[in-house]
């Protein structure tokens, strides 16, 4: 077996970075880049072997050159692979902001639904990520009929609404819903969602399916850690107030 593979893998998880936003809602709105730095200042903290962003990465698609290009520059500079998720905010539309000309996707990042079809494979990590994007602001099933397993670890990312009740014919309820069998469905050992601002486990103890919260307004990230002996670990990690360029 790779040596890669005997020892514990750190997946880091955030949503709802929501950069660009029209709003005044951030403290930290001075640098747009605040609430992606921070995530990614815990991530090589915690010697990430992956960041996933799973969902609503920008707030929406109407974004100046100048911020994307920028947030480009912030995830090329990040020592590890990271896979984003397209959520109902910035989604594969015709003119998406990662279809713009600004965002060089960089080597190390993931665009699920663009660079890549709906899987991310990491072979030497023994690893998967499966998500669905938002291809418009339409109603969709993110977790409908997802990909087989081909890996020893899966992380699947999600982004959308979910709800306890079972599914009612007929019954006219919120977009982008999710269901407690759609968990187990997806066959994953970590379920990554985003949509909500707060950060939560949701569903049962069949599958560790958690929200990350925003980082403006949950102020963590979840640390997933997928140990050698097949158990995974979550920890809520509250993000740092200041970046280190800050603290100087």
């Amino acid at each position: 077996m790779n040596n890669t593979l005997q020892r514990d893998l750190v997946v880091v998880h955030s949503s709802d970075l929501h950069l660009g936003t029209d709003s005044n809602f951030s403290p930290q709105s001075c640098d747009p880049m605040i609430p992606l730095r921070l995530v990614l200042q815990v991530a090589e903290e915690e010697r990430a072997d992956l960041v996933l962003l799973a969902g609503d990465t920008f707030d929406h698609n109407r974004q100046p050159g100048h911020l994307i290009a920028q947030t480009v520059e912030v995830l090329g500079a990040f020592g590890a692979p990271i896979v984003i998720l397209p959520g109902n905010h910035d989604p594969l539309t015709p003119d998406s902001v990662y279809r713009r000309a600004e965002f060089v996707t960089p080597a190390n990042v993931s665009v699920l639904g663009l660079t890549v079809n709906e899987k991310a494979e990491f072979p030497s990590l023994g690893l998967e990520v499966w998500g669905r994007a938002h291809v418009d602001y339409l109603d969709m099933s993110p977790l409908h009929t997802p990909a087989p397993r081909s890996t020893r670890w899966r992380v699947t990312a999600v982004h959308g609404h979910y709800v306890d009740e079972p599914d009612e014919p007929g019954r006219l309820l919120g977009s982008w819903l999710i269901r407690r069998q759609d968990l187990v469905d997806t066959d994953a050992d970590y379920v990554a969602l985003g949509h909500w601002n707060r950060s939560v486990r949701v569903g049962d103890e069949q599958v560790n399916a958690y929200y990350s919260g925003s980082p403006d307004l949950a102020g963590t990230v979840n640390v997933v850690r997928l140990r050698s002996d097949g158990a995974v670990e979550v920890t809520q990690k509250t993000l740092p107030t200041t970046t280190p360029a800050e603290s100087k």
